[in-house]
């Protein structure tokens, strides 16, 4: 599969280029979905990427789990959701040297949700690179309640904490790791315009 190709944005919109190995350095490597297979094409060009790298993948509907855990990695934790595995991320950013890459593909939602973290961490932004792979589900934030809603793929969306109808912008936080939502019938309640799926 090719990366994603998306439309010209605002300039606080991510955008991904393919993984780019930077030999032996200590490696985080997290993916989701189709990502797993950007994992393996970035390892098949250099293996030495696991020398002391661990890998973190989100499994559910894929079948690149049983390759990514074959494929020599120092550690290798998988979950269902990112949520199940986030503790493990997490404590290995806390032990990660200031030589520590991070490689991130998959979904949006994974990418920015685990830059959010690395960043949190204390990782420097050049230090992480991530690759688009597969569909085109955002993680959302309403700016009116700060709740966070993963897996957004229409416009406009109702917000899972406060039911507000948002309108899905290309504004993107990277603190957060999220696109930002914002009422769309604020001045005209009721007024809501008909739903659809977000465009690349």
């Amino acid at each position: 599969m090719t990366q994603t190709q998306f439309s010209p944005s605002i300039t606080s919109r991510p955008t991904y280029s393919q993984l780019q190995s930077h030999g032996g350095s200590p490696a985080i490597l997290v993916a989701d979905g189709s990502g797993g297979q950007a994992l393996l094409d970035l390892i098949a060009r250099d293996a030495s990427v696991l020398d002391r790298g661990q890998i973190f993948f989100v499994t559910a509907g894929t079948e690149f789990g049983a390759q990514l855990r074959e494929a020599g990695a120092k550690a290798y934790h998988q979950g269902l959701f990112f949520n199940e595995i986030l503790t493990q991320y997490q404590a290995a950013l806390a032990q990660a040297t200031m030589a520590t890459r991070i490689y991130l593909a998959g979904s949006e939602g994974l990418i920015g949700h685990a830059t959010a973290e690395a960043l949190a961490a204390g990782i420097d932004a050049g230090s992480i690179q991530g690759e688009h792979r597969g569909g085109i589900a955002r993680r959302m934030q309403c700016v009116h309640c700060k709740g966070m809603t993963d897996d957004v793929t229409t416009d406009p969306f109702t917000c899972s904490h406060c039911g507000l109808n948002l309108f899905v912008r290309d504004h993107f936080s990277r603190r957060l790791g999220a696109f930002q939502g914002v009422c769309v019938d604020a001045e005209t309640p009721g007024e809501v315009p008909e739903t659809q799926e977000i465009k690349l």
